[in-house]
């Protein structure tokens, strides 16, 4: 398994680092024998550090946790609970994914923009409606079925996930409602 361990100015020792690399081999491990990959990160806010866990899966899904603690072994300790917790709950649907399904799964670059927020008093109105970009970059969108993009929004910790729909090739999203069920955008059922 390939793991990259960094810190946000924090200098991450080979004690921590051997820590890490153990501790999500085991975690992982009990329910994928071949490689995946990992990236963790930590960082400090205040008094809190807090730990980033990003781990890619062999059959294409990636798992995502974050936690906060007031000792760095304590929030990756956290982290890799959210993940286990995670896995142990789709490790069904993971593993039947993997099986029914012929290819990897595929994804195609987007752009993705960020658009400057409103600077104006709220009864101000701006001189234009054309929103000016302050950055830009390029966002995977996977080709995967309903069932699919809403396991991987969860186990992503997401509100949404836009993906295109195997079923069709249409892009279509998927989102947390705030009654807490899904709910699931596709246009081209509209018509």
């Amino acid at each position: 398994m390939r793991i990259q361990v960094s810190g946000k100015q924090i200098d991450v020792g080979d004690a921590l680092r051997t820590h890490v690399e153990d501790r999500l081999e085991e975690a992982v491990g009990k329910y994928f024998d071949r490689p995946v990959e990992a990236v963790v990160t930590f960082s400090k806010e205040a008094h809190e550090f807090v730990s980033d866990l990003s781990v890619h899966l062999p059959t294409g899904l990636t798992v995502q946790a974050k936690s906060r603690a007031n000792e760095i072994y304590a929030s990756f300790e956290g982290c890799t609970e959210r993940m286990d917790k995670q896995l142990r709950r789709y490790k069904r649907r993971l593993k039947d994914h993997h099986r029914s399904r012929e290819n990897p799964i595929e994804a195609i670059g987007a752009p993705s923009y960020i658009l400057a927020g409103n600077d104006h008093a709220e009864d101000a109105e701006p001189e234009t409606l054309q929103p000016v970009i302050i950055a830009e970059m390029e966002t995977r969108v996977p080709n995967l079925s309903v069932g699919e993009a809403v396991m991987q929004m969860e186990l992503a910790g997401a509100p949404l996930l836009v993906f295109r729909n195997e079923k069709h090739g249409g892009v279509n999203v998927v989102y947390t409602r705030e009654d807490g069920n899904i709910g699931w955008i596709d246009p081209r059922n509209s018509q």
